[in-house]
């Protein structure tokens, strides 16, 4: 936050800045292996192939926040940034009717009038859109929920701009990582960031098992740590999304939740049914 904008805080940014923001606890208690940790302020990445359940669990999260008190939401609002553009709004709206015990379009619409959604087509213009965001974030104090889906979007395209410099390559993600920290810490609120798993899974190790293989419940995972040192070090935890293969049933997922501060983790499956994700 600059020097001029602390000045100009009025007693409602403030309270929104530090008070404003409800607690986003109950949002998905299986998301979260250490139970006693807290959630605002925490910054939580979905890693996993394509089509292992991480969007479908965004929409998930979503429809909870934005469903009214009354029927089991949070009542609460939430800014969704689109990087893919495969934002499915059908889809979000269908798992609102499933979940609305008197599912009409009024109802539907106020429910959709908590959601903010934002699309970004590089890493320029998403860092430039998370520059916008903290006058905005002042104004909503009911805005809880931050998610961007995903943040390994431009990766490729990135490394193709840097060209052999490293530094060039990861410069505009590092200021993403480190603005979102700030916007996140300073208003507590919470964010949820995708990320694929690009690197392919090696059939050997020579140097015994990686970090993510040392904890019961983790043998499937396979994590390949390739966005910069920036991200690494802000997110809290990190959820492994992957399909169940050995499963009749093809819309079976299971993840895997760890805190890497605690190193706690626990494992879950779900389905994707119409009216969204189901815990089994």
């Amino acid at each position: 936050m600059c020097s001029d904008f602390r000045r100009a805080e009025s007693g409602t940014q403030l309270l929104a800045r530090l008070e404003g923001r409800s607690s986003l606890k109950e949002i998905e208690p299986c998301l979260f292996a250490d139970e006693d940790s807290s959630v605002l302020g925490d910054i939580l990445e979905f890693h996993g192939p394509e089509g292992t359940g991480k969007t479908e669990m965004l929409y998930h999260l979503t429809a909870r926040c934005i469903l009214p008190k009354s029927e089991g939401g949070l009542e609460v609002e939430v800014l969704f940034i689109d990087t893919d553009y495969r934002f499915d709004m059908l889809r979000l709206v269908t798992i609102l009717e499933h979940r609305l015990s008197q599912s009409c379009e009024e109802m539907v619409k106020q429910c959709l009038g908590r959601l903010f959604l934002v699309s970004c087509v590089n890493s320029t213009q998403l860092l430039l859109t998370l520059y916008s965001l903290e006058t905005m974030v002042c104004s909503h104090p009911s805005l809880c929920l931050l998610i961007l889906d995903s943040l390994s979007a431009f990766y490729w395209i990135d490394r193709a701009n840097g060209g052999d410099s490293v530094n060039l390559q990861e410069c505009t993600l590092k200021k993403c990582a480190q603005f979102l920290e700030k916007l996140v810490s300073e208003y507590r609120l919470v964010l949820f960031a995708t990320t694929q798993s690009l690197m392919q899974k090696t059939s050997h190790w020579t140097e015994g098992p990686p970090p993510a293989f040392n904890h019961p419940g983790e043998a499937d995972v396979d994590y390949r740590p390739y966005l910069c040192k920036a991200w690494q070090r802000v997110v809290k935890h990190r959820i492994f999304f992957s399909k169940q293969e050995d499963f009749k049933t093809s819309n079976q997922f299971s993840l895997v939740s760890r805190h890497l501060k605690s190193n706690s983790s626990k494992k879950h499956v779900f389905i994707i049914g119409e009216s969204g994700i189901e815990f089994c």
